[in-house]
């Protein structure tokens, strides 16, 4: 293990201008969800460039892509996404996360070849889109790409370098009401007012957070308030994110979310539909083991993790989707203090040095820790035994 972990660390150094020059590019030419054709046709080519056999639009998705090197178990997944964020473009950092399992994928396939235990080991780089959909991981789920797949792993830009990240469970709720229009001042009482209740949804989640539990989150916007303030709107929508770091407190806080709905649907006399918006996007399952394996990585670079709490600052993702089917990792690499995501200024950081400094920080990190599971047995049945025994 000791002369291919050089050589790929070696062939990682020396992709190092292609793989910032990719980033940056993608960066330049920022793709939303589903629509990001020209980045993963990118990805692709390029993997194909180092012996990847690429299977492109899986999962009915175009540009979902599997690629593959190597035979038989164990299977080890990259997981490179790929969009942005309308806007803002790549202000949470896809570009460095995406092109880094590249890269990692890449100088693996170099530096494993002929080298792997008994000549078996089969490493995937797993192309998904639409994370900000909350989508693609959950399609190529239901289509089976993760079938067989023993451990996944990915790193996201941050402002800290954080091994271990907590994701909550996350249901998107739209809210509709319907009511009757009428001239709001000649003949209010012939009204039914809709963007009433829509109010009233409000400030009855407003008065429910005080019994919430602190990991709950919910946010929502009006999306339609009527046509003109002369006209009592007879209809008005909102949408809601409904989040918690538990499964079975989501299910609790959605009904409830659901009833003060219900509510100010009655207390209107409005008409309401419900709907629930994509796939529900699961917590993340912590893997302690699969994390000691990406530290004992960082050591090997000489790099130790901050100290912030897993828990803070989270939000949700469908990795967490994968982490409740297979032993998953989402690492943060650094990019720098002070920048958060989904903002213009981080988005601009990740093609600034110390953006790159990250998305090597990354190559190098998985490719490392996915090694140790190529050549260890152990550590490998060690994180399957975390996860079969955590809830």
């Amino acid at each position: 293990m000791r002369e291919a972990r050089e050589e790929f660390l070696t062939a990682a150094e020396g992709l190092e201008k292609r793989l910032t020059d990719l980033s940056d590019d993608f960066y330049r030419n920022p793709e939303l969800g589903l629509k990001e054709v020209r980045t993963s046709s990118m990805m692709q080519a390029f993997l194909g460039e180092h012996g990847f056999r690429i299977e492109p639009g899986v999962a009915g998705m175009e540009t979902a892509f599997r690629a593959s090197t190597g035979s038989g178990a164990p299977v080890i997944a990259l997981l490179a996404e790929m969009d942005a964020l309308p806007g803002i473009g790549h202000a949470c950092g896809h570009n460095i996360g995406g092109t880094a399992s590249v890269g990692a994928g890449a100088a693996l396939s170099k530096a494993l070849a002929g080298k792997l235990p008994g000549g078996k080991g089969t490493l995937l780089v797993l192309g998904t889109p639409a994370e900000e959909l909350g989508k693609g991981k959950i399609d190529m789920i239901k289509a089976g790409v993760f079938d067989g797949v023993d451990a996944a792993m990915m790193v996201h830009g941050s402002s800290g370098r954080r091994v271990v990240k907590h994701f909550l469970g996350l249901v998107r709720l739209n809210f509709t009401f319907h009511g009757k229009s009428s001239h709001a001042s000649a003949y209010p009482e012939e009204g039914v007012n809709a963007l009433d209740a829509v109010i009233l949804l409000f400030n009855a989640i407003g008065l429910l957070r005080q019994q919430m539990r602190s990991d709950v989150r919910v946010h929502g916007i009006i999306t339609e308030g009527g046509k003109a303030p002369n006209i009592i709107p007879e209809k008005a929508s909102a949408s809601f994110y409904v989040r918690a770091k538990d499964l079975k407190e989501l299910d609790s806080i959605k009904t409830r979310v659901m009833e003060c709905a219900r509510g100010a649907a009655a207390s209107t006399g409005c008409s309401l539909v419900v709907a629930e918006a994509g796939d529900l996007n699961a917590p993340m399952k912590i893997n302690m083991a699969f994390a000691g394996v990406y530290r004992r990585a960082l050591e090997h670079m000489g790099l130790k993790e901050d100290g912030e709490a897993p828990e803070k600052n989270v939000g949700s993702s469908d990795i967490g989707n994968v982490s409740q089917i297979i032993p998953t990792i989402h690492p943060h690499v650094p990019i720098r203090k002070g920048i958060n995501i989904h903002t213009r200024g981080f988005a601009d950081a990740t093609v600034t040095p110390d953006g790159h400094r990250a998305l090597m920080e990354g190559v190098k990190a998985l490719g490392l820790t996915a090694m140790e599971l190529f050549f260890k047995p152990e550590a490998l049945e060690a994180i399957k035994k975390d996860f079969r025994e955590t809830e």
